[in-house]
């Protein structure tokens, strides 16, 4: 069927909403069936519904002929000229379709919620069975589009170029990173953040759908399910946001040991059981890009605003607090009271800068973390001596290979301990890791594997030796690499 049956030949005025009322029972759903198509010359009203069925997206209707002619588009509408968005043409529907909304029972033709995203009237600059061009003018459907025909009932749809300068969405962005140190003495210049106790991941968010960057430009989508809940919150905006992705205890606090048994979970079905049964949640703290604007060069204020004016709330995502023009001490205090990890301190005048680590966000800890790589094991002792006793760790040395900093024999639950020394028997190398320092009685008893697991741990304080003090395992850290491990 052509756009609006725009060619009378082709069916008569009555017939044109056959094909729409073929598919629907109007026993089982509430969607209108139509009075017959009226023979006046066509209106000018259209509609866009955001339609929540067996996949996410928007059906764009206008008024022509009597009837709404209608496609289906899996992404919305282009946000910029650059990018077409497929747009699969359906049947026919009557006008009354134009302010319906409601719920089509699950089993039934386009079954899921359907709500009005925008509506309006347009202007039509021209019509044919392959080509439409037009005129939105709506609240957030605006501008001057053409869809036009490439395969039977595919089509695309473009948005016609414009004056505005229009910024292309990244496929990548490193994320900013914060360096260790104290609170700045003046407050009025900073906002505070608190520190999560998660992993870092930058979300791209296009036509409802999220894909998931860690910090060292891993794809961990799959992992987390959950972030697809983001993309039908915010619908056809199209954004890039920077955030945590943490796992709550019972209490309410991050759970760093929680989150571990989520972070390596790469099988589509299991992480979808898992994410039911113990979900994560995303913590937001900044946007990096959205609508055709990149927000890189802005200052946090405003980026910061932005951010909130997209109102991120739901069952596993929020938006982290932004204090400002508080006392720092205080909410630092505040942190240490809730048995939270620390605040970040950011400069309220700064851009965002991919992949530098700069003074302009510092971190202030609660306790003390060190992200470590690690180098070797040794074997337990009496009931443990068929499994892992202690890990053997290192910092990049910058001549190569690592410098020893400790090892690691706490912290570990049983199931970590296994699954550990799994991964790291096929690590195993006769080359010592080691450039400096490990000691002879530990380099004796050592199984070396090459410096490719990078953990963090937990500790009291660095000795004049260097050496970690009384450390305590936390957990893996998939999300970063070798050569990104510093000392904090």
């Amino acid at each position: 069927m052509t756009p609006g049956t725009t060619g009378r030949s082709r069916a008569s005025d009555a017939g044109k909403l056959d094909t729409y009322r073929t598919k629907r029972d109007p026993e089982k759903t509430p969607e209108p069936m139509g009075r017959q198509a009226r023979k006046k010359r066509s209106g000018r009203r259209f509609v866009i519904q955001e339609h929540h069925a067996r996949s996410l997206h928007w059906d764009l209707r206008l008024e022509r002929h009597g009837v709404l002619a209608s496609w289906a588009l899996p992404k919305g509408l282009p946000e910029t000229p650059g990018k077409n968005h497929l747009a699969v043409h359906t049947e026919d529907h009557p006008l009354e379709y134009a302010t319906f909304e409601g719920d089509i029972p699950q089993g039934e033709y386009g079954g899921g919620r359907m709500t009005i995203w925008d509506s309006g009237y347009y202007d039509v600059e021209k019509w044919s069975d392959s080509e439409v061009k037009f005129v939105l003018h709506g609240k957030k459907g605006t501008g001057s589009f053409v869809l036009f025909q490439t395969n039977d009932r595919d089509w695309m749809i473009h948005r016609h170029g414009s004056s505005t300068r229009v910024d292309p969405l990244p496929d990548s962005i490193k994320p900013m990173l914060a360096v260790a140190g104290k609170l700045p003495a003046e407050d009025e210049n900073w906002a505070f953040e608190i520190k999560w106790d998660g992993v870092r991941a930058i979300l791209f968010v296009e036509g409802g759908r999220v894909r998931a960057q860690s910090r060292n430009d891993l794809d961990v989508t799959v992992s987390f399910p959950e972030l697809a809940d983001i993309g039908k919150f915010l619908g056809m905006t199209t954004c890039v946001i920077d955030g945590e992705i943490v796992a709550l205890g019972a209490d309410g606090r991050p759970s760093f040991s929680r989150l571990q048994q989520r972070m390596h979970v790469s099988n589509q079905r299991e992480a979808k059981r898992r994410a039911l049964s113990d979900p994560v949640t995303f913590v937001a703290f900044d946007l990096l890009y959205i609508d055709g604007h990149s927000l890189l060069g802005a200052e946090y204020d405003e980026r910061r605003d932005r951010l909130e004016s997209l109102q991120l709330s739901g069952e596993t995502f929020t938006t982290t607090d932004s204090f400002r023009d508080v006392s720092g001490q205080d909410i630092l205090a505040a942190t240490a009271q809730n048995g939270l990890e620390g605040v970040v301190a950011k400069r309220r005048a700064s851009p965002y800068r991919p992949g530098r680590r700069n003074p302009d966000w510092t971190k202030v800890k609660n306790f003390r973390t060190q992200e470590v790589v690690v180098g070797g094991w040794t074997d337990g002792q009496g009931e443990r001596q068929d499994s892992l006793g202690a890990l053997l760790l290192g910092i990049p040395d910058k001549g190569g290979g690592l410098r020893y900093v400790g090892k690691v024999g706490t912290g570990f639950t049983a199931n970590a301990r296994s699954d550990l020394l799994h991964d790291l028997m096929a690590l195993t190398t006769p080359d010592n890791p080691f450039v400096s320092g490990l000691p002879a009685a530990d380099a004796g008893k050592a199984h070396f594997v090459r410096p490719e697991t990078v953990g963090e741990v937990e500790f009291s304080e660095w000795t004049t030796a260097k050496r970690l003090r009384q450390p305590s395992w936390r957990g893996l850290r998939p999300d970063k690499a070798p050569d990104e491990v510093v000392v904090e």
